[in-house]
């Protein structure tokens, strides 16, 4: 399944970053870099995805892309020395 998922990814005052979705508001994970924050988004979605299974309770339809053969438009977070 390809899924598109909104993300936020916040400086931690004491060090590192946090990483949540507006989308989906039980992901949460983190990281010591931003890299490692963003990196570690994909463990945390498998957790929500198998919670939401287990509630049956489909995951929003603007998260589902439907046609994963076509483009699809995302930003990310590129981190240069």
């Amino acid at each position: 399944m390809n899924l598109k998922i909104p993300l936020v990814l916040a400086p931690q005052p004491q060090g590192g970053y946090a990483v949540s979705s507006p989308l989906l508001p039980e992901l949460h994970t983190e990281g010591d870099t931003a890299d490692e924050a963003v990196a570690n988004v994909q463990d945390a979605l498998a957790a929500v995805i198998e919670l939401y299974e287990e509630l049956g309770r489909p995951l929003p339809q603007s998260a589902i892309v439907a046609d994963a053969s076509g483009p699809v438009w995302f930003e990310t977070l590129v981190c240069t020395p």
